[in-house]
């Protein structure tokens, strides 16, 4: 709040807190008490029964990890054996201490499922537990619980100890969660204004809800008889429906202010029609809507109007609101607001990593805009600009040390973290009913987050399509071989220590996954770009898919981008301007409208970013490297690691996280590469944020 009680969300992505190692009074605290150092030294192994996936939050899994604990899940038997038997046992017989904590993600009577050896060992030392909401949260219905992000149990459990409900039923423990969790009060929602605020704050913040909380939500409002024109089934649930709503809305309210204000508007060459029903006037102009509006517009996620001319509100509110005659004049002003916003907001080393996901998806407008705004006279100097990207790459990079590690344990569900988490959320959301049955997984080979928003603004055009934008974490290194494999796997990189140096498995992985889940071979289709195959070609082939009637899990694989970054001389600038020719070329468009119309339900995401970066020098490593990337040399043991890293002090020696233990990157820091020192390219394998964090977008059509 401001010093005037009003709402200001101009700060929200700051650190919150979150994912810090928890106070004696939080919920974890009953979970962490097994999990002490003093544990660590008597007991090599745990088995935990996680039915609620408790240990799959932040917070826990970093203060597990930090008392000298490794988390591994137990999801597959074959796969579980042979990351036990290489990286655990084989330990354990050299005389090593290696604490290990096997989660079971079922109730504890399906502990059996295990293997024998190991369940011996954790009763003889008393290691085999159980944790459950029930047991946290015993005045409230553990099935509704459940259904929240685990990240939300911490307001949850203040509000618990802090009330002392007693025992509530379904719709009472509903009711308490959107009061004391989300801070919504149905019963105070009695105007438009009220309504609209708060929608607003949910959707800017890109908080979810469970599904059953949303339609609970909407009885109660639809019980008061104040709301009967909104179109609240859409609006509520789906922020991309939310935007749209406020778009077709924003003309008419700027058109009824200037009248308002005695201007004289003409009238639009064509009836305005709206595709969303509801009011058509919005109270945007009341002080704790305004400054939603401002930033959504400022953040591109609502795009100004040309309904009116500029002239007529310059000076005004509502002139971020409006487009005017001169694109690279509106492109510099909100280049400077974001400028002042990222510098505002940099996220701190204990941050969570939706903190980064949400500066991330803001610094790629930015960088967005810079490159297009290149030679038009920046309204920020070059030097502000590369001091601020320094900036952002030093903290992402101190964040990634200390917390990468936690991330590949994080919870698939309500939202994917990792790109390996991507096909067991798209499955989950398929078992729910929350995911069409027929599936596509576009996959666009090296797509960074700013050079997703070029491709999006073209997309969006001709309002053809809604996207659901969020960004998931890239496999470190973010080498091809490594990232996207794993996304197909579904698995962390230990996984296939095998096929690490290349791509000839993704499609045994990916129908291996969906026939684990009971999809036949028969419906599930693998389509990959070839090496210099013309996008028309390929875009051919993947149509004689998508019409096959026997497939309904679809993966395809776009490497055009993948292809310009290898071949790229003029930098990010040039590259952006590539991505906007290649999108406007209408091919990606028509893939994705024939997906649709097909019935699929549509996901984008890339494997890995790139970056523009300088060379620091090439090092003389001959074939003692398995991977010479620009950005990431692969060694096969430490001795040799640790000779090139005292050549180059300022390179990352990156810990084997989720990766064989013979399989040992060297990084370049910052914004530089491992080519001739005066030299730039364009790039990736490194930890920058462009590399790491990549688009995961959700793609419906308009209704």
């Amino acid at each position: 709040m401001t010093a005037t009680g009003r709402e200001d969300p101009r700060h929200e992505t700051r650190d919150p807190g979150r994912g810090r190692e928890a106070p004696t009074e939080s919920w974890r605290a009953p979970i962490l008490a097994h999990f002490t150092p003093e544990i660590a030294t008597a007991a090599r192994l745990t088995i935990v029964a996680d039915p609620d996936h408790l240990l799959t939050e932040q917070g826990v899994v970093a203060a597990i990890r930090a008392r000298g604990f490794d988390l591994i899940p137990f999801e597959d038997h074959v796969a579980f054996r042979y990351a036990y038997e290489s990286r655990y046992r084989q330990r354990w017989d050299r005389g090593e201490e290696t604490n290990l904590v096997v989660v079971l993600r079922a109730p504890r009577r399906d502990v059996d499922d295990l293997p024998y050896d190991l369940l011996q060992e954790a009763r003889r030392n008393e290691r085999l537990l159980s944790f459950s909401i029930a047991e946290l949260f015993p005045n409230l219905v553990p099935s509704v619980v459940a259904e929240l992000d685990r990240a939300d149990l911490d307001a949850l459990y203040r509000a618990q100890t802090l009330h002392q409900p007693g025992p509530l039923g379904e719709n009472a423990t509903y009711d308490f969660i959107l009061r004391h969790v989300f801070d919504v009060a149905p019963e105070l929602i009695k105007t438009d204004t009220d309504l609209l605020r708060v929608l607003l704050r949910r959707h800017y913040r890109g908080r979810r809800f469970p599904g059953l909380l949303d339609r609970r939500f909407i009885y109660l409002l639809r019980q008061t008889g104040r709301f009967n024109d909104w179109p609240l089934e859409q609006i509520v649930p789906d922020r991309s429906a939310f935007l749209t709503f406020l778009q077709e809305r924003w003309p008419l309210f700027v058109r009824h202010e200037l009248r308002s204000r005695g201007y004289r508007v003409a009238e639009p060459d064509q009836p305005y029609g709206l595709e969303l029903p509801g009011p058509e006037l919005l109270p945007f102009d009341h002080d704790d809507v305004r400054v939603y509006v401002d930033n959504l517009f400022v953040e591109g996620h609502l795009r100004p109007t040309a309904a009116v001319p500029k002239k007529l509100v310059r000076g005004t509110w509502i002139e971020v609101g409006v487009a005017g005659d001169d694109a690279t004049t509106d492109d510099a002003a909100r280049f400077k607001r974001l400028t002042d916003r990222l510098r505002d907001a940099i996220p701190g080393p204990q941050a969570t990593f939706d903190a980064w996901v949400k500066t991330a998806q803001r610094f790629a407008e930015w960088l967005a805009l810079r490159w297009k705004l290149v030679g038009n006279a920046l309204p920020v100097s070059e030097q502000d600009c590369e001091s601020l990207h320094d900036a952002i790459e030093s903290a992402f990079a101190t964040w990634m040390l200390e917390h990468y590690a936690t991330l590949h344990n994080l919870s698939y569900w309500p939202q994917p973290v990792v790109v390996h988490h991507v096909p067991r959320f798209l499955a989950h959301g398929l078992a729910l009913g929350a995911i069409k049955e027929r599936i596509a997984l576009v996959v666009i080979d090296g797509l960074a987050l700013d050079q997703w928003v070029v491709i999006r603004n073209e997309l969006a055009r001709d309002g053809t399509f809604q996207f659901d934008e969020s960004a998931v974490f890239a496999w470190v290194p973010t080498l091809t071989a490594v990232s996207r494999q794993a996304l197909f796997a579904a698995d962390p990189p230990f996984y296939f220590g095998t096929t690490i140096h290349t791509t000839h498995k993704e499609a045994h992985h990916w129908q291996r996954f969906w026939e684990e889940r009971n999809v036949p071979r028969s419906q599930v289709a693998y389509v990959c770009q070839k090496k210099q195959e013309p996008d028309t070609a390929f875009f051919q082939r993947v149509r004689g898919t998508i019409e096959d009637p026997r497939v309904r899990i679809l993966a395809v694989v776009v490497g055009t981008l993948d292809q310009m970054v290898h071949g790229m001389i003029l930098g990010s600038a040039g590259m952006c301007a590539q991505v906007r020719h290649w999108a406007a070329q209408g091919g990606i468009k028509e893939m994705l409208e024939c997906l649709l119309d097909r019935g699929y339900d549509v996901s984008l995401i890339a494997d890995h970013g790139n970056i523009e970066a300088e060379g620091l020098g090439k090092p003389d490593v001959g074939a003692v490297t398995d991977e010479r990337g620009e950005r990431a040399h692969v060694f096969p043991d430490e001795i040799t690691r640790k000779r090139v890293h005292n050549q180059y002090p300022t390179t990352i020696m990156w810990p084997p996280v989720g990766l064989p233990e013979t399989y040992l990157p060297l990084l370049a820091p910052g914004r530089e590469a491992f080519v001739p020192v005066g030299k730039r390219a364009v790039c990736h394998g490194g930890i920058a944020l462009e590399e790491v964090l990549v688009p995961f977008v959700r793609v419906s059509k308009r209704a």
